[in-house]
């Protein structure tokens, strides 16, 4: 992903900053449970043959990546959906590849969020959530992205789309323009909706675009974004971040967390995500299934 990238990591601040108010205000509305947090860790997307020898055995043929790569994460953030909306057997037979404690998370359409900018979208929109239905048990929280263009003078749009949605359909939203993580009223007021809504944010934590990281949470559930350097020791230190607030907030009552990795260079992707793993077990006392690559080779 290249959302956030730059030239050089030097300067950047990479501190976690601490929670909002609003995120505040949720852990005050929930209780701690004895129920075990359900945490998702995976990639961006499956189709790597990049990843060949070291996730996928050599000689693996496309159309089986999808089987492999379920062995290894419990979780997918599915950009295809974005750019083209799947015939309902196609996703039927991607989550028969699955257990039903796997979860496909996919972005809305760009005919959506893009073309029709959420106006005029009715139609778009009843055709993309029928098609996510066909997940079934596996379906996650399904992302609605919207572009830089996209200011705080429109969230009366965002606003009446996100209220019009199904409630029983899960969505978070994520904004981009840096007007919507400053003290705009409008953009307070979005937030506010959201918490009305039931419906959560997305974080992104980007290199270049540290406003991404709100630390807002609307809902019960956390869906970050990371976006790494290509392993850069950098990566490894702000994960170890992650795994103490993901620690906090699950302490803290938080039962549903997404954390998907993604590099600009995706090739590297699995190690990274495969640490995140590894330090989330030990942090957060979770027991996630640590993926077992070909090619282990350094991390650093």
């Amino acid at each position: 992903m290249d959302f956030g990238k730059v030239s050089t990591l030097k300067g950047i601040d990479f501190d976690l900053p601490p929670d909002h108010e609003l995120t505040d205000q949720l852990f005050e509305r929930l209780k701690p449970d004895i129920e075990p947090p359900r945490v998702y860790v995976g990639c961006a997307k499956w189709g790597r043959e990049d990843w060949l020898g070291l996730l996928y055995p050599k000689g693996t043929k496309t159309r089986d990546f999808l089987s492999h790569y379920v062995k290894h994460f419990n979780a997918i953030e599915l950009n295809a959906m974005f750019y083209h909306l799947q015939p309902k057997k196609v996703i039927e037979s991607w989550a028969a590849k699955a257990d039903d404690d796997f979860r496909f998370c996919p972005k809305f359409s760009n005919t959506i969020s893009h073309v029709h900018q959420l106006e005029n979208a009715g139609g778009e929109t009843d055709r993309f959530i029928d098609h996510m239905h066909s997940f079934g048990n596996t379906l996650g929280y399904s992302f609605l992205q919207l572009s830089e263009a996209f200011d705080v003078n429109r969230a009366g749009v965002i606003g009446d789309y996100l209220a019009a949605l199904p409630r029983d359909f899960r969505a978070c939203l994520e904004l981009r323009h840096p007007h919507w993580f400053g003290s705009d009223p409008a953009a307070s007021g979005l937030f506010n909706q959201l918490v009305e809504l039931g419906i959560g944010t997305v974080i992104t934590d980007t290199p270049g675009r540290r406003d991404c990281l709100h630390m807002k949470l609307t809902a019960p559930v956390a869906f970050i974004r990371f976006v790494g350097a290509n392993l850069h020791p950098t990566d490894f230190t702000r994960i170890d971040s992650w795994a103490e607030r993901l620690d906090e907030w699950i302490g803290k009552g938080l039962r549903e967390i997404y954390f998907f990795v993604h590099q600009s260079e995706e090739a590297h992707s699995p190690k990274l995500c495969r640490y995140a793993i590894e330090t989330f077990n030990k942090k957060c006392g979770l027991r996630l299934q640590v993926p077992k690559l070909l090619d282990e080779g350094t991390l650093f």
